[in-house]
């Protein structure tokens, strides 16, 4: 049996690669973006009532990661990245199905489109369905996961003066919040887990049309060295 989906929207954000996206959703509260809706669903009538929902589900496909039956052991970025585990008790973007689900905070909800936060989604993502947030029902108080039992611990971010004040200038030309933004992704840890870079290493990360180029002058501590525009 093959089933076929048809997106019902598409998402704009900042990530425009892979990349510094944070692995999981809310995890970056400055991550914001909106979902163009298309026909029929930009209408006002297939929104309405979103204006009682303060978070939503989005049902999307992992439009750039490989998927399919060879994926049924994958290696978590949480585990450090070499310890393999089965498909099915990871939340790897390599799935049998290309299909990802995030749950966001619904910012505006007009025909047409949504503005969401706490993204985790590439640019250009194509989004197949919008589920309401339920409390009482997708609250599970005793729920455990002894794989990731506690949120990631965060390193400290640290800024050049000229990278700062570089973000600052990104922010009122872009409308966005620049600075959290990098320090909220960056204090995750983009970088493989089994990496132990000498402190003269760089790593770049793009947001936006702006390129973030930082290193790791110590462990546990990302200094920002420079914001530019991209090439």
């Amino acid at each position: 049996m093959s089933i076929e989906l048809q997106p019902i929207g598409v998402m704009r954000s900042a990530f425009v690669e892979k990349f510094g996206i944070p692995r999981q959703p809310r995890l970056a509260p400055a991550a914001r973006g909106q979902i163009l809706l298309s026909p029929p669903y930009d209408s006002a009538e297939a929104i309405a009532g979103l204006e009682h929902v303060s978070h939503i589900w989005l049902l999307f496909v992992f439009h750039q990661a490989h998927s399919g039956p060879q994926h049924t052991r994958v290696r978590p970025p949480r585990l450090g990245g070499n310890q393999r585990i089965g498909v099915f008790a990871s939340r790897a973007t390599h799935r049998p199905n290309p299909l990802g689900q995030s749950v966001v905070r619904l910012e505006q909800a007009e025909p047409g489109y949504l503005t969401v936060s706490g993204i985790d989604l590439l640019d250009g993502t194509p989004i197949l369905d919008i589920k309401p947030y339920v409390p009482y029902a997708d609250v599970v108080s005793d729920a455990t996961n002894q794989l990731a039992p506690t949120p990631p611990v965060l390193l400290a971010v640290n800024w050049h003066r000229d990278a700062l004040a570089a973000a600052h200038l990104a922010a009122t030309r872009l409308g966005e919040p620049v600075v959290q933004l990098i320090e909220q992704c960056l204090a995750q840890d983009p970088k493989p887990a089994y990496q132990q870079p000498a402190p003269e290493r760089e790593y770049g990360v793009r947001l936006w049309d702006l390129n973030i180029r930082f290193h790791y002058p110590q462990a546990a501590s990302i200094r920002v060295i420079s914001v530019a525009l991209a090439d």
